[in-house]
């Protein structure tokens, strides 16, 4: 059910619910702190970003993309942070809600698959205006996509024009991609441009 259909009540107190989770406490492999969950939703929002997970300087500050990866989202697509932390406009809803911890070799966990099985169909329901959605990584894009999803995320984003402009289909924007973003130059000279306009479009 939608917010069309529902009430501003019923929405808060989803909200509300979503940010009180501690399912992933309640299973064998718990997460190693407090449950924060971050995102940021809002029934007027037009576009959509579907990220991987928060990391941990997000946790920290319990919004999203306040980080270096953040910055390099706001690059491509071409907004200010203003426009990126309007709720009504803008909507970030990762497959993960709080940062999973990091793995012995230091790189951030995947997203606690609780997460999407308990809360992510019925938060989408709350977005009926959604016209373009980022799908940043191979979670996010396994999800969306579905059978559309190429099995590696260099694959998908190759044919990224296929999914274009409901969807946008981009790797992680972390440094931990430079060397990748370097190899495929492409990825700034055609997928970037296209990016801006069709953002600039679903926020229009």
């Amino acid at each position: 059910m939608s917010l069309e259909q529902g009430s501003k009540p019923e929405f808060d107190a989803y909200c509300a619910e979503v940010r009180g989770c501690q399912a992933c406490l309640q299973s064998k492999n718990p997460l190693p702190h407090e449950p924060r969950p971050v995102f940021q939703i809002h029934p007027d929002a037009t576009l959509l970003i579907a990220g991987q997970a928060p990391g941990n300087l997000v946790n920290l500050s319990g919004r999203p993309f306040t980080d270096p990866s953040g910055d390099r989202l706001r690059d491509w697509m071409g907004i200010s942070s203003d426009i990126f932390y309007d709720a009504s406009r803008v909507a970030i809803v990762p497959m993960g809600f709080c940062f999973p911890g990091y793995t012995p070799k230091g790189a951030d966990k995947p997203p606690r698959k609780e997460c999407a099985l308990t809360w992510r169909e019925q938060m989408l329901t709350y977005l009926p205006k959604i016209r373009t959605t980022l799908l940043i990584g191979g979670y996010a894009q396994k999800w969306h996509l579905e059978d559309g999803f190429k099995g590696r995320v260099t694959d998908t984003v190759e044919n990224w024009r296929a999914y274009a402009p409901r969807h946008f289909v981009l790797p992680h924007p972390s440094w931990r991609n430079n060397a990748w973003l370097k190899r495929h130059s492409w990825f700034e000279t055609d997928l970037l441009p296209e990016l801006r306009r069709a953002v600039q479009s679903a926020l229009a």
